[in-house]
């Protein structure tokens, strides 16, 4: 039997086993040796996604909101439109909330998670390795796209956020302050599943992303790495360059599917949560929802 996905939720304070939206798709492609072929003839070459999507902002694709609404518990009570106003399934995926459905962690030395999901944390990226399985290491400079910043985040506080497709898709700056810097990096669509990345970590720097820096008073620079994956090929950046944030402000969403974010903070800056530092150091990702707490500037 296939490994199950395993997380900790902060809620229940319990661990529960994840329901995989196309799980037996995502085993067949990462597991089965035809699959994997697939994967480099036409999933990781983005026209897999690219079809998915145009499929999932026609009008026609409206008639899967119901079920996907009641097969997955999606509670609309907390959505600031109903379900007839949405014109595709794609608008539904990327809905907007209402200001009171994701608190916000309080105070200026908090921050916050920056999505709904689960979220593994890492205190020193450049030692870490113990991710989705033991023995990988993580390729910051990839990941980041500069020798530059991969030296000026070196043992820095890395949380990788999964949104699985169930999840609320718009995602939040974690701490208040400037966005200085905002860019593009090119890359492939894999999925960013365990299921994957349980077999290959670089996925994470492998697919397309977009970089955004803020510049914080108590966090020094923070960088927000916004992930694409199969069926994501559209990341929308809703804020940009030069723009002052608050903590907890809409930065972007993204299109069907699952992704993921990560927030890379420069060393001795943040003292993560504690259930957080606890979880992840057995490879167990935390269910959180944006706004929760995802750690304190150390010097509080």
């Amino acid at each position: 039997m296939a490994d199950s996905i395993q997380y900790y939720d902060r809620y229940r304070r319990s661990i529960e086993t994840e329901t995989i939206y196309g799980e037996s798709y995502l085993r067949w492609t990462y597991e089965n040796p035809f699959g994997r072929l697939a994967l480099a003839l036409l999933v990781k070459r983005s026209l897999f996604s690219a079809w998915y999507g145009w499929r999932m902002d026609r009008p026609g694709s409206r008639s899967k909101v119901g079920p996907f609404i009641e097969r997955y518990g999606i509670d609309m009570e907390e959505c600031a439109e109903s379900r007839e106003s949405f014109g595709s399934f794609n608008e539904f995926f990327y809905r907007k909330l209402t200001p009171e459905a994701r608190p916000i962690a309080t105070g200026d030395q908090a921050v916050c998670f920056p999505a709904d999901g689960r979220h593994l944390a890492v205190p020193n990226v450049s030692v870490a390795d113990v991710f989705y399985v033991k023995g990988q290491s993580f390729d910051l400079e990839r990941f980041l796209g500069s020798a530059e910043l991969a030296e000026q985040f070196a043992g820095g506080s890395l949380v990788i956020s999964r949104l699985c497709p169930v999840d609320y898709h718009r995602f939040h700056s974690p701490v208040s302050g400037r966005l200085t810097q905002q860019s593009e990096i090119g890359g492939d669509l894999f999925s960013v599943s365990p299921i994957a990345l349980r077999r290959r970590l670089g996925y994470l720097w492998e697919n397309k992303r977009t970089l955004s820096l803020i510049e914080s008073e108590h966090f020094g620079s923070v960088a927000f790495v916004a992930i694409g994956a199969t069926c994501v090929g559209r990341i929308h950046m809703t804020r940009g360059a030069g723009e002052e944030v608050s903590k907890g402000d809409e930065l972007g969403c993204f299109a069907f599917g699952g992704s993921c974010v990560a927030t890379v903070f420069e060393a001795g800056e943040i003292k993560l949560a504690a259930d957080l530092i606890e979880n992840s150091a057995r490879s167990l990702e935390v269910y959180s929802k944006m706004g929760d707490l995802l750690g304190e500037y150390i010097g509080a």
